[in-house]
């Protein structure tokens, strides 16, 4: 029988280990903390549970608009312990899933003695082991710029606003990335006086322009201050709060926040590894690998944010199935190009594939299909039409390049977006697919018929 070790129970780490145990191995994951790892503690889990109370006390909070009237009120403790109650069910049942796939769970550390060696510390002591296949599956740690005065007691990271015990008066977001823009969405919503500070010029960097800069219409009008290709110079302490000086166009302000949220980045953790007794190679931190994950080691893989630059749950999930699949003979798939990308904002941001300004940098000939939200009687309904679907096709041949969602239940939408990519289906083959009404997913197919110039609800020009 095959042994493989795992090191890291995150999202790839576990579903490594459980792919592993079922495809026969012996499998031993180990963990230094919980089960989940970053994603389901720390991370997307309890931001979307957040989200969720903020998005349902916005609504009850506006429910005139459709005939509701209600003053809630805001029991930010009972929001918290909601969010842990989701973590804990998830967890638990990681954890189940452990025993019953028959994998061996140490919680300890581990760091390599040679390629197929490891020193495993534990409650039990320490201990080395030897493995056929060993995947690392470490994750990452948030990055913190070298800014003076970032050590302010003030100063939290994701991980920190995500187990406040109050909503501040006021916050500062060092970073307009997906975890700046989240976490800014649901303290906006809380109350919280938001200002966000970004150094590029625009938030959302990878997402698509057009759509971007309606999400910055929305931040701003719901009261959110953004400072784009903005420099934070120091930080420094204002008794109860911080101070946040920036610089832009030469001039510098200073601004308060009760809390100074740095968000603008995580780095892969392997520090503790000791990765150079394995030969394993790394790049500015990162593992190597190859298109297998497979390390400078052949029997050592790599996955998720230790080696990916796409730093996403999804993204560790697919490799850790391919890793386990390929370290044990098998042919595994992991297409990257059909990872989606998704902001949860109100309404919700999701892409996949191209967008314009990557089709423009490729030098490919394509074409635009827009629907915007208004026109959908569904989207009317849940928001009031707000947002658009825009996907990009190859001008030639129309198949889809690249889809591009801002609307309510944007994150689930977009797999059909990433489906059609997999497929490489054309704009006609998500015509000739019937779409069930009302739905928001009917946008989706007049966005290909306006793509056609076809459109049905809205003006072809």
């Amino acid at each position: 029988m095959v042994k493989i070790a795992v090191i890291g129970g995150g999202p790839g780490g576990y579903v490594a280990a459980i792919r592993g145990a079922q495809l026969g191995a012996e499998v031993t994951l180990i963990e230094k903390d919980k089960l989940g790892g970053t994603c389901l503690n720390v991370g997307c889990i309890p931001t979307k549970a957040l989200l969720h109370s903020a998005g349902l006390y916005e609504e009850v909070k506006n429910g005139s608009n459709v005939g509701i009237m209600a003053e809630p009120k805001l029991d930010f403790k009972q929001v918290q312990a909601h969010k842990a109650e989701v973590v804990e069910r998830l967890v638990s049942g990681v954890t189940g899933l452990m025993k019953v796939n028959k994998i061996k769970y140490i919680k300890g550390t581990a760091e390599f003695e040679r390629a197929d060696t490891l020193r495993i510390r534990s409650e039990n002591g320490v201990q080395a082991a030897t493995f056929d296949k060993i995947i690392i599956a470490s994750g990452s740690v948030p990055f913190l710029p070298p800014i003076p005065g970032i050590e302010h007691p003030c100063c939290i990271d994701s991980a920190g606003a995500l187990s406040l015990e109050e909503v501040p008066s006021s916050m500062v977001i060092i970073g307009g990335g997906v975890i700046g823009i989240e976490l800014a969405t649901a303290y906006s919503a809380f109350g919280s006086k938001i200002t966000i500070v970004e150094m590029m010029p625009e938030i959302l960097p990878m997402m698509d322009g057009e759509l971007t800069r309606i999400v910055r219409k929305n931040l701003e009008r719901k009261g959110i201050k953004i400072l784009t290709a903005t420099k934070v110079v120091s930080i420094e302490d204002q008794q109860k709060c911080a101070g946040v000086r920036v610089e832009a166009q030469g001039k510098e302000e200073v601004i308060s926040g009760e809390k100074v949220l740095v968000c603008v980045g995580r780095r892969a953790d392997t520090e503790s590894l000791q990765l150079q007794k394995a030969n394993i190679k790394t790049e500015r931190g990162r593992i190597t690998v190859n298109e297998w994950m497979q390390t400078s080691q052949p029997n050592v893989y790599a996955i998720g944010d230790c080696a990916s630059p796409v730093m996403l749950a999804h993204i560790a999930s697919a490799q850790g199935e391919l890793t386990a699949e390929h370290a044990l003979g098998h042919a595994g798939v992991y297409l990257e190009q059909t990872n989606p990308s998704c902001v949860y904002t109100e309404p919700e941001f999701a892409a996949v594939g191209l967008t314009e300004e990557k089709a423009k940098e490729k030098k490919i000939d394509y074409i635009v299909g827009k629907f915007p939200l208004a026109a959908n009687g569904k989207a009317l309904i849940m928001n009031g039409g707000e947002g658009m679907i825009k996907i990009i096709a190859d001008a030639k041949y129309k198949e889809v390049l690249g889809m591009h969602i801002l609307g309510p239940r944007a994150t689930d939408l977009i797999t059909e977006g990433a489906l059609a990519i997999r497929l490489e289906a054309t704009l006609e083959e998500l015509i000739s697919t019937i779409h069930a009404h009302p739905t928001l997913g009917e946008a989706v197919r007049e966005s290909a018929l306006a793509g056609e110039k076809r459109a049905i609800h809205i003006p072809n020009l």
